[in-house]
């Protein structure tokens, strides 16, 4: 009974957490960077997002203002990978501790901010269903928002310089540019649940974003082995994302509610994401069945006009 009535909330934050998934995937899947920046810019969205409004600016305004600066974190990002020639994993972390000092500004020195009761908010965990409303709402904009510009010619370039960035080079395109453009929107789409997550609790806190990456990660592998299951495009992974969002944060709860000490649950996250990504290699090597050599050497002869008795 107690996991039932924690239900409703546990998908809240899925949803929250998910959006900031979507974040990672752009960076992780489309990019090919491991960006350990959200670790800091999902809590710029929240600090950013916590002050304006408790300084009177609409919600709607200040989850827009968190976007850009989680967009500028990652332009900065980009800037350190693409144009100094720091190894992206590198750059990320330095943008990621320059942040730490930046949250801190934002937050006036303080390590906490409680947004003013009686505040504009999208979203409160004292109201769940309004709360899954409103994240709902939001993800399906942003998903449509990258469904539309993945399919731009901008878009298309960004996808292909993931793929194969000496090809695309060789074809005229700045792979720099890219790089920094896609890290910009990864981060802000970050910021921006960090924004909802920061209205969700009623508070930003310095130390919001440890170990993001890992939860990004997480809802990323979880929901890819059942979307890429049913049809492997862009739409279906991102809706992918956010139902492993929320399927790592039902486990998480129900974990929580079985007794298991707080101080765990970033090794538990880290072990989700080490299961999933064993799992595939595991697959290949212990339960895909492969034909015997002879076999296949038989079938080859076969094909190409023999008889296999030679």
């Amino acid at each position: 009974m107690a996991f039932l009535n924690a239900l409703p909330g546990a998908i809240a934050e899925g949803l929250i957490w998910g959006l900031m998934a979507i974040g990672v995937y752009i960076s992780y899947k489309i990019l090919d960077i491991a960006d350990l920046t959200v670790d800091g810019s999902i809590c710029t969205g929240a600090c950013v997002c916590a002050v304006l409004i408790n300084a009177g600016v609409p919600a709607w305004g200040s989850i827009l203002i968190a976007f850009l600066a989680g967009a500028a974190a990652g332009v900065i990002t980009g800037l350190l990978h693409a144009a100094l020639g720091i190894p992206s994993i590198l750059a990320g972390i330095l943008t990621q501790l320059m942040l730490y000092s930046v949250n801190l500004a934002i937050l006036g020195g303080r390590s906490l901010a409680t947004l003013t009761p009686g505040t504009s908010k999208l979203l409160h965990m004292s109201n769940n269903p309004l709360a899954i409303l409103a994240a709902g709402l939001i993800i399906i904009a942003v998903i449509i928002i990258l469904w539309l510009f993945f399919y731009t010619e901008v878009g298309l370039t960004l996808k292909s310089t993931g793929d194969n960035p000496d090809m695309s080079r060789a074809q005229g395109i700045n792979v720099k540019l890219n790089k920094v453009l896609g890290l910009a929107i990864s981060n802000g789409i970050v910021a921006l649940s960090g924004s909802l997550l920061a209205q969700y609790k009623g508070s930003a806190n310095i130390n919001d974003g440890r170990g993001a990456i890992v939860i990004g990660l997480a809802a990323i592998f979880i929901g890819l082995s059942v979307s890429m299951k049913i049809k492997p495009n862009l739409v279906v992974s991102l809706v992918g994302v956010i139902g492993g969002g929320i399927v790592y944060y039902v486990i998480y709860n129900f974990v929580v509610l079985l007794g298991l000490k707080t101080d765990y649950l970033k090794m538990f996250s880290a072990i989700i994401v080490a299961v999933f990504l064993a799992a595939p290699y595991l697959k290949s090597m212990y339960f895909t069945k492969k034909k015997p050599v002879r076999a296949q050497t038989a079938s080859a002869r076969t094909d190409e006009g023999g008889d296999g008795n030679a």
